[in-house]
């Protein structure tokens, strides 16, 4: 009688297991897989597959839509880029609010709105992060994909032991293999992170791309912190820029590049193209290692008790109070610094100018909510929807 109780519970257990597989397999593949729908602006001139400049991406997980907006006047060419780390939501809702707002007056802006969209089609193992994060707007809720900072294992695998960065030849730990901020310049026959930014460097050469920004978010114990992070030959934009917001709408500092720190967008975008690049960071509590409860709250308020107490003992590079720093805040920021770079781009370059409409301020974002400006899938023209 003993021996068959504990087979009955043997049998009990296995089951739960396979009970337990179905459910999580079924949840791991309803992320994966999920879709969201973005409306292009009325103004969007074309929107083209990553794949057209790299045609070895076609049919892979990071073949993402490429937005493409022309000026009726002539003028320089910026490509801004979200999704670069999906664990730093304020980018790619940031790159996403242009997309379905933007108006270009002079010159060409051209946005990915999930540059590396493998990695956010995982979440960090063991750290409980939500699946997707839902933001609310004037025709109901949308859902987005929440993601992680480095490519899905399942598009790239094994990781080697260390991790030798093309062409530099500097080590960098062995998970950055797929971090597609440790990757760049990128290489034609490398892993799908590196084949990634290869094809990001063969659109900046056939688009000609003048300006080359990237969009981040970071823990309020990293020092590079509520910054614009610039290559030397973009100095001049960044610090203005800088000083410009510093003295009406927020503070954010400027950082130079390090010239021996290899595999950075701010860094090799710069030194292996004609592009300027700059890097922007935004405060996200929800990536502190000090935090609490890992969830959505905290990922939408920015608002966690024991970030404020690693404040309290001076841990933190940024300060942080009872009001958190809510996504409406970092994308409001991010939004602003953008549109304060064109302005000093086009005075810096007054033969390129780069001269655009219709995207909120920092103010208005907060006001408003960002969910305000995204428009509704489900009203809108079939010809302008995509699929991210």
């Amino acid at each position: 009688m003993k021996e068959k109780g504990l087979a009955t519970v043997k049998v009990i257990a296995i089951c739960l297991s396979v009970v337990a597989m179905i459910l999580a397999g079924a949840a791991f593949y309803s992320h994966r897989t999920y879709k969201e729908p973005v409306v292009a602006s009325e103004y969007v001139t074309q929107v083209k597959k990553l794949s057209d400049y790299f045609p070895d991406l076609k049919g892979t997980v990071n073949d993402c839509n490429i937005y493409i907006f022309e000026g009726s006047e002539p003028g320089g060419t910026v490509l801004l880029i979200g999704g670069t780390h999906p664990e730093e939501p304020g980018a790619n809702l940031t790159a996403e609010l242009i997309v379905e707002n933007l108006r270009v007056k002079k010159g060409k802006v051209i946005v990915a709105i999930r540059a590396n969209r493998s990695a956010s089609t995982v979440t960090r193992p063991g750290d409980a992060y939500p699946q997707f994060y839902h933001i609310e707007t004037p025709w109901g809720v949308k859902k987005f994909r929440m993601g992680d900072r480095w490519s899905n294992p399942l598009d790239s695998w094994p990781d080697p032991e260390v991790y030798v960065h093309y062409p530099s030849r500097q080590m960098l730990a062995y998970m950055d293999i797929r971090n597609f901020n440790r990757t760049w310049p990128g290489r034609k026959n490398g892993t799908i992170t590196e084949k990634t930014n290869y094809a990001f460097m063969q659109l900046i050469e056939k688009e000609k791309v003048d300006l080359f920004i990237d969009l981040h978010e970071a823990e309020l114990e990293y020092p590079v912190i509520s910054t614009i992070v610039s290559h030397q030959r973009g100095v001049d934009i960044a610090a203005m820029t800088s000083m410009i917001l510093s003295s009406t709408e927020f503070n954010i500092g400027m950082e130079y590049s390090p010239k021996e720190l290899h595999g950075l967008s701010h860094r090799e975008v710069g030194d292996h193209s004609r592009a300027i690049s700059l890097l922007y960071e935004a405060p996200e509590p929800f990536l502190d290692r000090v935090r609490g409860i890992t969830d959505e709250r905290l990922l939408l308020t920015g608002k966690d008790p024991f970030v404020m107490k690693a404040g309290e003992f001076g841990l933190l590079y940024e300060n942080i109070d009872e009001n958190g720093w809510p996504i409406d805040v970092r994308v409001g920021r991010h939004a602003s610094t953008f549109l304060t770079t064109l302005e000093m781009w086009s005075e810096f370059h007054p033969d390129l100018p780069i001269v655009i409409e219709g995207i909120p301020r920092y103010n208005d974002v907060i006001a408003n909510g960002v969910g305000y400006y995204f428009k509704d899938p489900s009203a809108a023209p079939e010809n302008r929807v995509f699929y991210e």
